[in-house]
Formats: C-alpha cells, structure tokens, sequence
C-alpha cells in the first residue's frame, strides 16, 4: 500500500485530563516532577473521580496499579498521565482502568476511574501530573491556563522539530 497520499501529523494538542486547577510542575510537592526530570507538561489538582485520555492516541503503558498511563499521539509525542504522588504504592487499589495498553483512545475517553475517598483516606495527595516525555525530541509549548474541563481544554501543544 502507497502511503504517498498520507498526510504527516506534525503537531499535536492535549486537553486536560481531569477538571480542576491547573498549577505548574514546580509546584508539585515531588522534586522528581516539580524539576522537570520526567519532561515538561503541567499538573492538576481535580475533585473528580476519572482521568481521561489527554489526546488522540495509543495506550503505551498501562501498569498493573493503575496510578500512570502512557500515550502516544501520532505526532510521536510521548505523554505521561500520572495520578498523585507515590500512589503506586497503593499497588493498584484505589484504582480501574477503564482501558488497556494497544488501545486506541481519542482525547477525552475515560482511561482510569479511582476511588477518591479510600486513596485520601490513605493519605495520598492526588495532584496529577500531563507531562510530554521525550520533550527533548519535539517543540513543546505549554498553555497559561488555571480553570480546566477534562477532554476540552488544550494545556499544551507539541511539534515535531
């Protein structure tokens, strides 16, 4: 099959994957996170209990306690959704995925849903992180947003170099 006709994806938007508060990545109560280490993006502090995919993709990773979720778009961008802070602890209670890994997801789509209240009862802060992992490779800018609905509003944009 040609693919002469195909069109090159260059660019990709991600929406917020929860409805909350939007805050920087330095603002994350993690140093690993709060330093850019893991790529740039932002981070969310929600009320809801469902994450949703940020973007147009594939499932790339789905590990079995449910905190994290990897997508990539077709741009190549990779993205990292990762639920609160040291809740892999947890070791997937708390948490159903509502997706798997080789799924196709559009933006929007619910991917995990969590049981807020025995996770806080825990004592887990679940500020949220979006961050683009391989930023090193692509044109990422991140939007000046504070107010965010899950599935709509776009929080940061990536170009292929």
């Amino acid at each position: 099959m040609l693919n002469i006709f195909k069109k090159k994806v260059t660019d990709a938007t991600l929406v917020a994957p929860v409805t909350g508060n939007a805050v920087t990545l330095s603002e994350v109560p993690d140093k690993v996170f709060a330093s850019g280490m893991m790529g740039k993006g932002l981070a969310f502090n929600f009320t809801g209990d469902t994450v949703y995919a940020p973007a147009d993709g594939k499932i790339t990773m789905m590990p079995t306690t449910k905190h994290a979720f990897g997508i990539t778009t077709a741009n190549g961008s990779e993205i990292l959704v990762h639920i609160g802070i040291d809740t892999v602890n947890l070791k997937g209670s708390g948490f159903r995925a509502l997706a798997k890994a080789d799924d196709k997801v559009h933006a929007g789509d619910p991917i995990i849903q969590l049981d807020r209240a025995a996770i806080e009862k825990e004592g887990y802060n679940l500020i949220t992180m979006l961050l683009v992992t391989n930023s090193a490779d692509l044109d990422v800018t991140v939007n000046d947003v504070k107010e965010v609905k899950a599935g709509e509003t776009a929080v940061v944009s990536t170009k292929k170099s």
